[in-house]
């Protein structure tokens, strides 16, 4: 690293931003899915992503098409932590 430049912040989702703007898109995300309606909707995304099986038929576009959105649930999911640990702190 060379003197005089910040090292980079890399968010969660691998994305290069600000500390503070990483911290508060995880807060928001938290707050609205902390709702009861949010907790709903969360349960919904990982019962149609996370949790779905999949056939030995499925081809290779589903399968990308599907991983790629339980990649977004998943992160969704690791930003509410990391918002949580924050909370806690």
């Amino acid at each position: 690293m060379l003197k005089g430049h910040p090292k980079a912040n890399i968010g969660i989702d691998g994305i290069q931003r600000g500390a503070e703007a990483d911290r508060n898109i995880s807060k928001v995300i938290a707050e609205v899915l902390s709702t009861e309606s949010g907790k709903e909707l969360l349960r919904y995304l990982r019962s149609i992503t996370i949790e779905m099986v999949n056939g030995p038929n499925v081809s290779t576009e589903e399968l990308r098409h599907l991983e790629g959105q339980r990649y977004i649930v998943g992160l969704l999911e690791q930003r509410i932590a990391s918002a949580h640990r924050r909370k806690a702190k």
